[in-house]
């Protein structure tokens, strides 16, 4: 809620719910946030100024604006809305980080082995050293969500998807696959399971993308990466797959100019 929300919510309504001798529940949690502003001012309806739910699902998909707005969630002090910033979050984050993962690893698959797992080979150091990794960092994303700190969250959740990018750039199964193909596909396999794990821990920011990853990976397993090690087992060799679309479109500066252009309000 909105922290000018709090004194009541926390005070005043406690007590009167405590003074009708009801036996009401108490909320046990409330969490609040700070202001979002627009650009440099406030949203306004009556001036036009800022974008507004119904436009904004006109725009995008709601999942895009998900993201931004819990990754920059006014949780310690007023945040604020700007294009220039939503446009840079989205391209970079969602298509440049997770989108362009799932597309390489799913494509290059087809690509090499077909839509299934493929089998053959076996992990090494920097498997191992990734899963360790990768534990590490859902066990602190699993810390910011019990705690409810959506920023830094959201903060991890990127990091976590910006672990595989970074394996995947140097483990560079394009190039293993020309002199070991069973290499290739071990590192592969383990791709593709990250991409259900990637499902599963998005699932509370992106929901739309997360089951898009899921139907593509045409499983309906989202159990928990409690071991980390096992969950990038869970798809075995052999298991079909097909290549999602495109999960996230880049916004481009011609549509991010006439979009600050439309929702600027009223001026003078």
């Amino acid at each position: 809620m909105g922290k000018d929300n709090v004194p009541f919510h926390t005070l005043s309504f406690p007590a009167t719910i405590m003074g009708s001798r009801e036996p009401w529940k108490l909320v046990d949690y409330i969490k609040s946030f700070n202001y979002l502003n627009y650009d440099g001012g406030q949203f306004s309806t009556s001036q036009g100024r800022g974008v507004f739910m119904d436009q904004a699902l006109d725009i995008l998909p709601a999942d895009y604006w998900r993201w931004w707005l819990l990754r920059h969630a006014p949780e310690s002090s007023d945040a604020e809305f700007t294009w220039e910033h939503f446009q840079g979050s989205v391209n970079k984050d969602l298509a440049d980080v997770l989108g362009n993962f799932v597309s390489r690893v799913t494509k290059f698959c087809r690509s090499k082995f077909g839509e299934e797992i493929p089998a053959g080979g076996t992990l090494g150091e920097a498997e191992t050293a990734l899963i360790a990794d990768l534990t590490k960092r859902i066990r602190a994303y699993e810390k910011h969500m019990d705690d409810i700190e959506v920023r830094k969250a959201a903060q991890e959740l990127r990091a976590i998807w910006a672990a595989g990018n970074e394996y995947l750039q140097t483990a560079a199964p394009w190039s293993v696959f020309k002199e070991d193909p069973d290499q290739a596909a071990a590192i592969i396999r383990l791709m593709l399971n990250l991409i259900r794990v990637y499902a599963v821990l998005s699932a509370p920011f992106i929901p739309e993308a997360a089951a898009k990853m899921l139907s593509g990976m045409n499983t309906l397993d989202t159990e928990w990466p409690t071991d980390v090690e096992a969950a990038l087992k869970a798809l075995p060799e052999g298991h079909a797959f097909t290549v999602p679309e495109v999960l996230f479109a880049k916004i481009s500066d011609e549509d991010r100019e006439g979009w600050q252009e439309k929702f600027a309000g009223q001026r003078g």
